[in-house]
């Protein structure tokens, strides 16, 4: 398929972005994929995850967490169209040269759609969840339609990787309360912008982030995909989100060994 081009050929990642990158430990870069390829993902992961979702609880009756989003994992694996678009070695070359690392690994994928009414994801930092031993890692934020501030887009605290206070909680009401605080003391920048069709977040496993909620009738649809450095070691588990996650996303992997498994591909 012609449209699907774009998703190997090269996007320029400019020493400008890199430094900006390396301060604010996140980035958003316009442009990065066109209309008619946003279009066709659309149409394609929607169909997915409604078939795919088993939720069942009406959105009131649903903890924050619920209420944030409809989440669903390694999609790669149940669609090969979806599987182009993780595997995309534009956004993993984008990957690797933001965080200045020879390749990088898929640790996974996840579909997050924010329902029409539904609520704040709360202030969280991804990596508590990974068992990974270094911060060699970058979410792709990929929205599949035009985000504006009512539909509830990624807001970044510019910087807060350098706080450690707050990694330990894992996302909720407590986070959302906890973090604002210890970020409300702090000068990191706090910025929320909307997205254009076309414009993808990239951001450090131990930034600080969270999003509003969906004011709109309309789902806020988006596509993660989470990379790590391809030479990232397996650390033993500080917590049980992190014995999931490595029984989940990394089976098999040994601690103090890099993380190969056939769910771990080298993607650039």
């Amino acid at each position: 398929m012609e449209t699907l081009q774009l998703l190997n050929q090269p996007y320029t990642v400019t020493a400008a972005h890199i430094d900006f990158y390396k301060t604010n430990r996140y980035i958003t870069l316009k442009q990065v994929l066109n209309a008619d390829l946003l279009a066709y993902f659309n149409r394609v992961i929607s169909k997915k995850v409604e078939e795919l979702n088993q939720q069942d609880i009406p959105l009131e009756d649903r903890s924050t967490y619920g209420k944030a989003f409809l989440q669903l994992f390694n999609l790669w694996q149940q669609d090969e169209d979806i599987k182009e678009l993780v595997f995309s070695k534009r956004l993993a070359k984008i990957a690797a040269d933001l965080m200045q690392v020879e390749g990088v690994r898929l640790y996974h994928d996840q579909a997050l759609f924010k329902e029409g009414g539904g609520g704040i994801t709360p202030w969280h930092a991804d990596q508590h969840y990974w068992p990974l031993a270094t911060d060699k890692t970058i979410t792709a934020w990929i929205p599949l339609q035009e985000t504006p501030l009512n539909m509830g887009p990624l807001e970044f605290s510019a910087g807060s990787h350098q706080i450690l206070e707050g990694r330990e909680l894992s996302i909720g009401d407590d986070s959302e309360v906890l973090i604002e605080k210890r970020l409300k003391v702090t000068d990191f920048k706090h910025v929320i912008a909307p997205f254009d069709v076309g414009e993808i977040s990239f951001h450090s496993g131990w930034v600080f982030h969270r999003a509003g909620a969906n004011k709109t009738a309309e789902t806020r649809k988006v596509m993660t995909v989470i990379y790590m450095d391809k030479n990232m070691i397996l650390k033993k588990p500080e917590n049980e989100g992190q014995i999931n996650d490595w029984n989940t996303w990394c089976p098999g992997a040994e601690i103090g060994k890099i993380i190969n498994t056939p769910l771990n591909p080298v993607l650039y």
